[in-house]
């Protein structure tokens, strides 16, 4: 059977990865919403379209028509893992704002640029030259040692973006009672796929290494492997445009209040009951902020409202959110995700041992109690049950 060569195919979607990273950019980089992450992610897509880009440039032999563009992409894998963390922060908080600390986790990058210098202002022929050289294994220490750097920096970077994401998950499930729009899970997928990436590149930089003869096309492999990623990046934002929309700009989470000062000659009341991160709550107010979120939950049943957040709840207990989530925490010793579906949870646990399950989907008693979708609900009721629901309505039929 005749075709197109692997290595083609290869080419050939790299090149569409690269072109498809660019209109990303262009569309990311228009729109109002969480403007700053936005632009971080446009930013990592022409990256990303560059160094693809230059891997089609070297599979093609362009160099001797086009010597001139000779090692444009090599610092792009600099920005790889920076930009990808910076978009988890901004995207996490879009109250956040660039900050000079923030430009230096470019700084590696403005390094390596630096560094290529002397090379990007070589002759075509010279730079033609430089790379023969480079080919027949004659290769300077300072790009010997940036490009195990680079590997360094991009599993340094992911394991930070990682570990912000898992911190943003614990921070909303103290703020909000359904998570599925404002915790970021393809974030966290984009994250674990980008420490895919790494790994299969640092794998081919291994084996290279240790002369296992694996020669520089393993680079149209770590290629077609960023164009899926990119591929899987415009995908969603087709399936799922919300995602690009970051709903936490609208709900944004309750920072927490600075420390009051106390005056030297006010009482000094409670001192016996531990503070919870400088609130100035003290034991009686306390319990009866306890008393009264309580009759709240269960004579007005707030929790039926799937949008219902800490912020929502605090203000009509006529309080504040972090005074209320310490009364959760310290009092009730639970986050405020799993307080309220607990509510939620017995309520279908009620309906099912009443029969409504028989006449009635599960589905539709969960939405009825306020949970946002099905996979939450089945989450929430193992938990609290360490039943599945239809194990729970089984066993609430049986005589």
């Amino acid at each position: 059977m005749t075709g197109v060569p692997l290595l083609d195919w290869i080419v050939l979607v790299t090149l569409l990865g690269a072109v498809q990273g660019i209109f990303l950019a262009g569309a990311l980089a228009s729109k109002r919403r969480n403007r700053l992450a936005n632009r971080v992610l446009a930013a990592m897509m022409v990256a990303f379209s560059i160094g693809l880009a230059t891997q089609v440039y070297h599979a093609l032999g362009l160099e001797r028509q086009y010597p001139h563009f000779f090692g444009v992409g090599y610092p792009m894998p600099f920005l790889f893992g920076p930009l990808v963390y910076l978009y988890a922060v901004f995207a996490a908080d879009r109250q956040r704002r660039f900050t000079q600390l923030d430009a230096v986790h470019l700084a590696p990058f403005v390094i390596v640029v630096a560094a290529s210098l002397p090379v990007y202002f070589l002759t075509g022929p010279e730079k033609l030259a430089f790379y023969v050289r480079l080919r027949e294994g004659s290769v300077p220490t300072w790009i010997v040692v940036t490009d195990w750097l680079k590997f360094v920096s991009g599993t340094a970077y992911t394991v930070a973006t990682i570990v912000v994401l898992l911190r943003h998950r614990r921070r909303v499930q103290d703020s909000y009672s359904s998570i599925e729009r404002v915790n970021l899970q393809w974030l966290l997928w984009l994250g674990i796929a980008a420490a895919g990436v790494w790994a299969l590149a640092l794998g081919f930089q291994v084996a290279q290494a240790s002369g296992m003869g694996v020669d520089v096309s393993a680079d149209r492999y770590v290629s077609l492997a960023v164009s899926v990623l990119v591929y899987a990046i415009g995908y969603r934002a087709l399936r799922q445009p919300e995602i690009f929309r970051y709903d936490t700009a609208e709900m944004p989470i309750p920072r927490q209040e600075p420390p009051a000062t106390p005056s030297p000659a006010a009482p000094h009341t409670d001192t016996e009951r531990p503070r919870y991160e400088r609130s100035g709550l003290g034991e009686r107010q306390a319990e009866r902020l306890k008393a009264s979120l309580i009759a709240v939950m269960e004579q007005e049943e707030p929790w039926r409202n799937s949008d219902l957040t800490l912020a929502t709840l605090a203000e009509r207990l006529a309080t504040t959110p972090h005074k209320l989530s310490e009364v959760l925490n310290t009092e009730i010793g639970q986050t405020f995700y799993d307080f309220v579906n607990g509510y939620r949870v017995r309520d279908v646990q009620r309906r099912i041992e009443a029969g409504d399950a028989g006449r009635q989907k599960m589905l539709a008693l969960a939405m009825d109690a306020g949970f946002a979708s099905k996979s939450t609900f089945n989450l929430a009721f193992k938990k609290h049950t360490s039943q599945t629901p239809s194990d729970y309505r089984v066993r609430a039929v049986l005589p």
